[in-house]
């Protein structure tokens, strides 16, 4: 089986759940963004929502991604960087114990978090404060790291940082690996709109958007329109048009995913893990209708929960239901 390596903002998630928009526009964040936050702000919040109920995770997009795909089974590891505290061990600690190779480089700061605020909608808004994150620079990142790997996943949101993220392209391309990016926000694609578009058509072989992020990269409101637009510069390209499933285009070939019809209680996640079993698809060089039944099977089943990652006991079922679709679709 091929391996994949994640490269992202190592971040612990602190899952909030609230019951209306009053703090989001006390905070002014708008509802389904991610907004990047200082230390001072990040504290503020912390201490005005102490009283609401509270989870804590390992997170950050692409580090979802590589647990789904550790919990797959995928020859798996994950490149960030955490503080020299206690939630930079507990990063490290739960990459250890699910099975993911942990390639973390430490520093003083404090290692970062991101407050996600889960609406009653199941939305979910970020304030994240990057931390240790933000240190990741194209020195942490060498052509050793990438051997023996066949895909790097990174995240969306390391496009704010140009230089890192140019560097990690070239490198890992270099060194003979696929690439998938996740946009992972419509925001930060809105801000970085030329840089990002220059690096995928150099650079990504697989790019996944959801229908915001498409419409910031594209300008088509037309998830079709964008899903076309963006298969012109990609091998593979995948837009997910939430509860309508996924589309996917590669070269002339156009894949409509359906999704389960389940409650959803906690959105977080859903992309992360639908990139992992996409990919999961992918190492095991299986037809893309079944990647995106894969991937569909892991979005659907960490909405049913609060947080970004699918709960332990749900993965004996999920690998066999996975098994059983591709058995149907072999």
């Amino acid at each position: 089986m091929k391996k994949v390596i994640g490269l992202g903002n190592a971040l612990v998630d602190i899952l909030t759940e609230i019951n209306d928009n009053s703090l989001l526009e006390k905070f002014s964040l708008p509802k389904g963004s991610m907004q990047l936050v200082d230390a001072e702000f990040s504290k503020k919040v912390l201490e005005e929502t102490k009283h609401l109920k509270q989870t804590y995770a390992s997170g950050g997009s692409s580090a979802n991604t590589i647990h789904g795909l550790a919990g797959l089974g995928v020859p798996a590891s994950f490149v960030g960087k955490v503080g020299n505290d206690e939630m930079g061990d507990f990063f490290h600690d739960d990459l250890k114990n699910n099975n993911i190779d942990p390639n973390l480089i430490r520093t003083d700061k404090d290692t970062g978090r991101a407050i996600a605020f889960i609406s009653e909608d199941a939305e979910r808004t970020f304030a994240t404060h990057l931390g240790a994150a933000i240190d990741l620079s194209s020195d942490d990142i060498d052509k050793s790291m990438f051997k023996d790997y066949d895909y790097l996943h990174i995240e969306g949101y390391l496009v704010q940082n140009h230089d890192l993220l140019e560097h990690a392209l070239k490198v890992a391309k270099d060194a003979g690996l696929k690439i998938s990016l996740d946009l992972a926000s419509y925001n930060v694609v809105e801000d970085n709109l030329d840089f990002l578009k220059t690096m995928v058509k150099n650079y990504v072989d697989i790019l996944f958007a959801n229908e915001e992020e498409a419409k910031a990269y594209t300008g088509y409101d037309d998830p079709q329109k964008a899903l076309d637009e963006i298969a012109g510069f990609v091998d593979i390209a995948v837009v997910k048009v939430g509860k309508e499933g996924s589309l996917i285009r590669h070269n002339d070939e156009l894949y409509k995913i359906d999704t389960e019809k389940v409650k959803s209680i906690d959105t977080t996640g859903a992309g992360d893990l639908y990139a992992s079993g996409f990919l999961y698809g992918l190492a095991r060089d299986l037809p893309l209708q079944s990647c995106g039944n894969i991937g569909s099977l892991l979005a659907s089943e960490v909405i049913r929960d609060m947080g970004a990652k699918i709960k332990p006991e749900k993965w004996k079922d999920i690998l066999k239901r996975k098994e059983a679709i591709e058995q149907s679709q072999s």
